[in-house]
């Protein structure tokens, strides 16, 4: 066999080699498919009895579902308020009248007091040109200065005010500022370490001109009876001379006698006009020593309802001219104050329960609403009525701190505390839950996602059994709150605490 033909068989035979290996491979992999295929159809055919039952029936769609629950419903409304005292008073004191001090302009001689300082009556707050500005318990604000001789019951309340500090007012009168008033603000100066202004601004001139006068009109009427009393002498002396004469003598001294009587006339006339007199000139300078001594000037008293009071802020500070507030003082029981839109306006009225909670300092109290207010309020309205002295002390007051002059709108709600609140929360801004209504006991509780209306028109739950069965059962739905609803069925026992309703579709 020549060297090519070797060579040929051998190719040949490693062809044969690798073609029956590849049939051998195919031969597999086509075997492998017909198992797999095979398989799948086993699988398609064999199945559970659970598995066909579950087929039979037609498919179900998930549904969201809840538990009824039998508890005390309570609707909130939740929203933010102030805590402010009863009574807030912003001191601006003023210079009243003319002089050296007006030209000046009114500047802050001293300050006594500062933020957070507690008040007592009587107490000095800060002196403005060398005048003292004190606080005073009562309730009508300073509208006039008062002096000797006044009356109302701005009097009252001042003669009150003093007797409280032990300043005792006398005989006078209630509302009439006599001789015990005066009496009783002198002492009450002098006790607070200050001379009290007089009620006439004369230095005393107009006194003391009545005075002189009551002096001058007396020596008239004693030089009047003097004259009258030595004509009197001398006309008994010529009726004596008559009597013991001859007849000549006797018709001179008649004649005299006559003379002397009317001159006796004219003098006792003189007498009388003279007692007149004085008696006027008393008058006039009674008058005047009523008008006199001490005054008490609207600028230098601030009047609070109560006490203890708060000094809530100082903005002024000794040396500075004074202009406008220069303090906040507030007294009474602290409250809240909210403002609410018109939606939750409908759902509040007075007598509902409170939660006062600050997030600032963690304290929480037990309140009611006191005040829900029929009109809105905008801002810059002053809801609460202010009201404002004229004076160098004068203070606008207002309750429970004023209307909406600080820019709060919608319809005042104001919250009065059980029990006296911390005064540190005074200013703060707290959190009220307002139990706007509740099912006053336990009752049928679902979520207001499980009630429907059909189109009979009737109000329904759906009750799902723990078969999986669902049931309609009607229900007359009540107080709603944090999204549930208070149902009672229609019929005894259709529904029951641990129900499962429907709520909603699995999507």
């Amino acid at each position: 066999m020549s060297e090519n033909s070797e060579i040929k068989s051998a190719e040949e035979g490693r062809d044969g080699s690798l073609g029956r290996r590849r049939r051998w491979v195919i031969a597999v992999a086509v075997g492998a498919a017909v198992l797999a295929t095979a398989g799948v159809g086993a699988s398609m055919v064999i199945k559970s009895p659970a598995q066909v039952a579950a087929e039979a029936d037609a498919p179900q769609e998930d549904v969201l579902t809840a538990t009824v629950e039998h508890r005390v419903l309570v609707s909130s409304v939740i929203t933010r308020g102030e805590v402010k005292a009863g009574q807030s008073v912003n001191v601006s004191p003023q210079v009243s009248g003319g002089g050296e001090g007006a030209a000046a302009g009114p500047v802050i001689t001293k300050m006594a007091v500062k933020a957070q300082d507690v008040l007592k009556n009587g107490q000095v707050l800060l002196e403005v040109s060398g005048r003292p500005v004190f606080v005073l318990k009562g309730k009508l604000p300073v509208y006039r200065d008062l002096r000797p001789g006044s009356t109302g019951d701005d009097v009252k309340q001042l003669q009150k005010a003093l007797r409280d500090l032990g300043h005792g007012t006398g005989s006078d009168a209630n509302g009439t500022f006599g001789a015990g008033t005066k009496s009783a603000l002198n002492s009450f100066y002098t006790a607070v370490g200050y001379d009290p202004l007089p009620a006439q601004d004369d230095d005393g001139e107009a006194l003391k001109a009545a005075g002189d006068t009551v002096k001058s009109a007396e020596r008239a009427l004693e030089d009047a009876k003097d004259a009258r009393d030595a004509a009197n002498s001398g006309s008994d002396g010529g009726s004596d001379g008559g009597a013991d004469g001859d007849a000549e003598g006797g018709a001179a001294g008649d004649e005299a006698a006559a003379t002397d009587a009317g001159t006796g006339s004219d003098l006792q006339k003189s007498v009388d006009r003279a007692a007149e007199d004085l008696r006027d000139a008393r008058t006039a300078y009674a008058e005047a020593q009523a008008k006199s001594g001490p005054m008490f000037p609207a600028g230098e008293a601030v009047f609070l309802e109560s006490f203890p009071a708060r000094v809530n802020a100082v903005q002024g500070s000794v040396g500075s001219k004074v202009s406008g507030t220069v303090m906040t003082v507030s007294a009474g029981k602290l409250m809240v104050q909210a403002y609410v839109p018109e939606y939750q306006k409908g759902l509040l009225r007075a007598g509902q329960k409170v939660q006062i909670y600050s997030e600032l300092s963690g304290v929480s109290a037990r309140a009611k609403v006191s005040l829900v207010a029929e009109t809105q309020t905008v801002p810059g309205q002053n809801s609460s009525g202010s009201n404002s002295g004229g004076g160098q002390g004068s203070g606008e007051s207002s309750g429970g701190g004023g209307g909406a002059s600080s820019g709060q709108s919608g319809y005042l709600v104001q919250i009065t505390p059980d029990k006296a609140l911390d005064t540190q929360l005074t200013g703060q801004d707290v959190r009220l839950t307002i139990e706007a209504a509740s099912t006053g006991g336990k009752a049928l509780v679902v979520p207001i996602t499980a009630i429907t209306s059909g189109a009979d028109g009737k109000t329904v739950v759906t009750v799902v059994s723990k078969s999986g069965g669902e049931k309609r059962v009607e229900v007359r739905p009540g107080t709603t709150g944090d999204g549930f609803v208070a149902v009672v069925p229609a019929e005894k026992d259709a529904l029951a605490a641990g129900d499962k309703v429907v709520t909603g579709v699995k999507k």
